[in-house]
């Protein structure tokens, strides 16, 4: 199989790294890992290092230019792209190398979950995995499986701070080699506990629209981290 690139940026994710790198670690040989990393001041950096992964810093805060980094800085033929809250199943690995031995032109996101046994997070699971599949609006926490070739083609992330996945999904040249695999990511459930979780996706599909209708990602980066 070609060999893989899993991408993850991070900013102080020491406590949620662990768990990802641990499921990530069948990957052994036919993949690597690469971290960029945009400042962390816990031991996120050390955590990498001692799962193996490969670590490159990006001079700022910017989610779409450290996923950017981390494919330009990448070897492997296939890129994934993952959140460092994100949590994987025993045998993904396993079903993902017969995934990628298909046409290489199809770009993949995961099926979604969220990493809490609350009901009202089954509801979220419904709505945003039929957002996803119907109309092709998958987002980050999603995941990303796509070849390098495409990606390139696609022109990549941009340098933007928010809406990164947004912005790449809507640049996509052709959106019906987007598909949903038949396998879950967890998600944490931490920016959704801190509010109720309608009250919240109202106000991410607010900031989506005042984006789409061209505010600037930096001065909706400032507000939507202070109300979260």
């Amino acid at each position: 199989m070609s060999k893989i690139s899993i991408i993850i940026p991070t900013i102080n994710e020491a406590s949620n790294l662990p768990l990802l790198l641990s499921d990530l670690s069948s990957i052994q040989k036919e993949g690597e890992i690469i971290i960029v990393d945009s400042g962390s001041e816990d031991k996120t950096i050390d955590i990498a290092y001692i799962y193996g992964a490969k670590v490159f810093k990006s001079n700022e805060r910017n989610r779409g230019l450290q996923l950017n980094l981390g494919a330009k800085k990448s070897k492997g033929e296939w890129l994934i792209f993952l959140h460092a809250d994100s949590r994987l199943t025993q045998d993904w690995f396993i079903k993902i190398k017969s995934v990628l031995k298909k046409d290489k032109n199809l770009i993949y996101y995961f099926n979604f979950k969220v990493n809490d046994k609350k009901i009202i997070y089954r509801v979220l699971e419904i709505f945003v995995n039929f957002r996803s599949k119907y109309f092709k609006k998958p987002y980050g926490d999603q995941g990303l499986i796509i070849h390098k070739s495409i990606y390139l083609k696609n022109n990549g992330f941009r340098k933007i701070p928010l809406m990164e996945d947004v912005d790449f999904y809507s640049r996509l040249n052709n959106k019906k080699d987007l598909k949903q695999l038949n396998m879950p990511i967890f998600t944490s459930s931490r920016k959704w506990g801190r509010t109720n979780i309608f009250l919240q996706a109202i106000k991410n599909w607010r900031f989506r629209k005042r984006w789409l209708k061209g505010e600037s990602a930096k001065s909706l980066y400032s507000e939507y981290y202070k109300k979260n």
